[in-house]
Protein backbone atom coordinates (compact mmCIF):
# COMPACT_ATOMS: atom_id res chain seq x y z
CA UNK A 1 0.00 0.00 0.00
CA UNK A 2 1.61 3.25 -0.80
CA UNK A 3 1.39 5.77 1.40
CA UNK A 4 1.63 10.11 0.81
CA UNK A 5 4.85 11.53 1.90
CA UNK A 6 2.64 13.53 4.30
CA UNK A 7 1.51 10.62 5.72
CA UNK A 8 5.08 8.50 5.83
CA UNK A 9 6.49 11.64 7.65
CA UNK A 10 3.93 11.34 10.22
CA UNK A 11 4.46 7.52 10.38
CA UNK A 12 8.34 7.86 10.81
CA UNK A 13 7.94 10.81 13.48
CA UNK A 14 9.89 13.77 11.46
CA UNK A 15 6.25 15.80 11.07
CA UNK A 16 3.55 16.13 13.43
CA UNK A 17 -0.10 16.29 12.83
CA UNK A 18 -0.64 19.96 13.89
CA UNK A 19 1.76 20.91 11.34
CA UNK A 20 0.69 19.15 8.62
CA UNK A 21 -3.15 20.17 9.16
CA UNK A 22 -2.07 23.91 8.82
CA UNK A 23 0.06 23.07 5.64
CA UNK A 24 -2.99 21.15 4.10
CA UNK A 25 -5.25 24.48 5.43
CA UNK A 26 -2.53 26.79 3.75
CA UNK A 27 -2.98 24.31 0.25
CA UNK A 28 -6.82 23.98 0.38
CA UNK A 29 -6.94 28.70 0.93
CA UNK A 30 -4.70 29.04 -1.84
CA UNK A 31 -6.50 26.35 -4.11
CA UNK A 32 -10.24 28.09 -3.19
CA UNK A 33 -8.99 31.68 -4.00
CA UNK A 34 -7.52 30.69 -7.41
CA UNK A 35 -10.33 29.42 -8.49
CA UNK A 36 -12.77 32.28 -6.58
CA UNK A 37 -10.58 35.15 -7.95
CA UNK A 38 -9.10 33.50 -10.84
CA UNK A 39 -6.16 34.24 -9.46
CA UNK A 40 -2.49 32.66 -10.03
CA UNK A 41 -0.75 32.70 -7.32
CA UNK A 42 2.50 33.59 -7.21
CA UNK A 43 5.55 30.86 -5.88
CA UNK A 44 8.18 32.54 -4.96
CA UNK A 45 10.16 29.04 -5.15
CA UNK A 46 9.45 28.38 -8.56
CA UNK A 47 10.50 32.39 -10.01
CA UNK A 48 13.67 31.82 -7.34
CA UNK A 49 14.25 28.35 -9.12
CA UNK A 50 13.67 29.90 -13.29
CA UNK A 51 15.48 33.24 -12.55
CA UNK A 52 18.41 30.85 -11.15
CA UNK A 53 18.30 28.49 -14.46
CA UNK A 54 18.41 31.52 -16.33
CA UNK A 55 21.33 32.71 -15.33
CA UNK A 56 22.90 29.37 -15.16
CA UNK A 57 22.41 29.32 -18.75
CA UNK A 58 24.01 32.63 -19.61
CA UNK A 59 26.90 31.76 -17.53
CA UNK A 60 27.04 28.96 -19.93
CA UNK A 61 26.63 30.58 -22.68
CA UNK A 62 29.59 32.92 -22.03
CA UNK A 63 31.71 30.33 -20.22
CA UNK A 64 31.08 28.45 -23.87
CA UNK A 65 32.10 31.67 -26.04
CA UNK A 66 34.81 32.45 -23.74
CA UNK A 67 36.25 28.53 -24.58
CA UNK A 68 34.86 28.64 -28.11
CA UNK A 69 37.38 32.18 -28.38
CA UNK A 70 39.99 30.51 -26.83
CA UNK A 71 39.78 27.56 -28.99
CA UNK A 72 39.64 29.56 -32.65
CA UNK A 73 43.01 32.15 -31.30
CA UNK A 74 44.94 28.68 -30.55
CA UNK A 75 43.57 27.22 -34.37
CA UNK A 76 45.09 30.46 -35.62
CA UNK A 77 48.30 30.22 -34.11
CA UNK A 78 48.78 27.05 -34.84
CA UNK A 79 48.09 27.79 -38.62
CA UNK A 80 50.75 30.36 -38.50
CA UNK A 81 52.95 27.80 -37.07
CA UNK A 82 52.40 25.96 -40.13
CA UNK A 83 52.62 28.39 -42.51
CA UNK A 84 56.13 29.03 -41.09
CA UNK A 85 57.61 26.18 -40.58
CA UNK A 86 56.30 24.98 -44.14
CA UNK A 87 57.38 27.92 -46.36
CA UNK A 88 60.29 29.12 -43.95
CA UNK A 89 63.50 30.08 -46.17
CA UNK A 90 67.68 29.27 -44.91
CA UNK A 91 68.63 31.95 -42.63
CA UNK A 92 72.05 32.95 -40.92
CA UNK A 93 73.58 31.61 -43.81
CA UNK A 94 75.74 34.20 -45.24
CA UNK A 95 78.06 37.13 -44.30
CA UNK A 96 75.81 40.37 -44.77
CA UNK A 97 73.48 41.64 -41.71
CA UNK A 98 70.19 42.65 -42.27
CA UNK A 99 68.98 45.20 -39.93
CA UNK A 100 64.89 45.40 -39.15
CA UNK A 101 63.18 46.47 -35.86
CA UNK A 102 60.89 44.33 -33.41
CA UNK A 103 58.52 46.86 -31.88
CA UNK A 104 61.47 49.22 -30.40
CA UNK A 105 64.43 47.02 -30.82
CA UNK A 106 66.79 46.50 -33.75
CA UNK A 107 67.28 43.38 -34.67
CA UNK A 108 70.02 41.12 -36.97
CA UNK A 109 69.39 38.26 -39.41
CA UNK A 110 72.71 37.38 -41.24
CA UNK A 111 72.09 36.49 -44.97
CA UNK A 112 73.96 35.96 -48.31
CA UNK A 113 73.60 38.29 -51.23
CA UNK A 114 70.42 36.87 -52.79
CA UNK A 115 68.34 36.83 -50.10
CA UNK A 116 69.51 40.47 -49.10
CA UNK A 117 68.36 41.64 -52.59
CA UNK A 118 65.21 39.36 -52.32
CA UNK A 119 64.15 41.57 -49.10
CA UNK A 120 64.86 44.27 -50.15
CA UNK A 121 62.75 43.97 -53.46
CA UNK A 122 59.75 42.84 -51.19
CA UNK A 123 60.13 39.34 -52.32
CA UNK A 124 60.36 37.67 -49.12
CA UNK A 125 59.62 39.19 -45.64
CA UNK A 126 60.95 38.41 -42.14
CA UNK A 127 58.05 37.14 -39.35
CA UNK A 128 58.35 36.16 -35.83
CA UNK A 129 58.00 32.84 -34.68
CA UNK A 130 58.42 30.71 -31.62
CA UNK A 131 62.14 29.89 -32.21
CA UNK A 132 63.01 33.51 -33.27
CA UNK A 133 62.97 34.84 -36.58
CA UNK A 134 62.01 33.39 -40.07
CA UNK A 135 62.06 34.32 -43.61
CA UNK A 136 59.46 33.74 -45.65
CA UNK A 137 57.89 34.02 -49.28
CA UNK A 138 55.23 36.96 -49.50
CA UNK A 139 52.16 35.52 -50.35
CA UNK A 140 53.11 33.26 -47.33
CA UNK A 141 53.79 36.61 -45.29
CA UNK A 142 50.43 38.17 -46.55
CA UNK A 143 48.60 34.97 -45.33
CA UNK A 144 50.03 35.41 -42.35
CA UNK A 145 49.27 39.08 -42.27
CA UNK A 146 45.59 38.10 -42.31
CA UNK A 147 45.58 36.09 -39.29
CA UNK A 148 47.76 38.37 -37.41
CA UNK A 149 49.51 41.34 -38.72
CA UNK A 150 51.87 41.50 -35.54
CA UNK A 151 53.63 38.76 -36.69
CA UNK A 152 55.11 40.26 -39.68
CA UNK A 153 58.18 42.21 -38.75
CA UNK A 154 59.24 43.36 -41.58
CA UNK A 155 57.91 43.50 -45.61
CA UNK A 156 60.05 45.99 -48.09
CA UNK A 157 56.34 46.51 -49.31
CA UNK A 158 55.37 48.39 -46.84
CA UNK A 159 57.98 50.79 -46.28
CA UNK A 160 57.22 54.22 -45.71
CA UNK A 161 59.75 56.58 -47.22
CA UNK A 162 59.76 59.67 -46.00
CA UNK A 163 58.54 62.04 -47.91
CA UNK A 164 60.48 65.35 -48.75
CA UNK A 165 59.54 68.21 -46.42
CA UNK A 166 56.99 70.31 -47.87
CA UNK A 167 57.40 73.72 -48.49
CA UNK A 168 55.12 75.42 -45.07
CA UNK A 169 57.26 72.64 -43.04
CA UNK A 170 60.59 74.25 -44.25
CA UNK A 171 62.02 76.42 -41.83
CA UNK A 172 63.78 78.48 -43.77
CA UNK A 173 60.70 78.88 -45.91
CA UNK A 174 60.14 82.81 -45.20
CA UNK A 175 63.70 84.33 -46.34
CA UNK A 176 63.88 84.67 -50.11
CA UNK A 177 65.77 83.59 -51.85
CA UNK A 178 68.27 86.02 -54.19
CA UNK A 179 68.07 86.50 -57.97
CA UNK A 180 72.05 86.95 -58.43
CA UNK A 181 72.67 83.98 -56.33
CA UNK A 182 75.51 81.37 -57.75
CA UNK A 183 75.94 77.73 -56.60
Amino acid sequence: MALSLQEQLLKAGLADKKKAGQIKREKHKQVKQKQKHKVESVDEAKQAAEQARMAKAEKDRQLNAAQKAEADQKALLAQIRQLIEVNAQPKDNGDIAFNFTDGSTIKRLMVNKQTQNRLSQGKLAIVKAENGYQIVPMPVADKIAQRDESIVLYRADQLTISEAPKEEDDWYADYQIPDDLMW
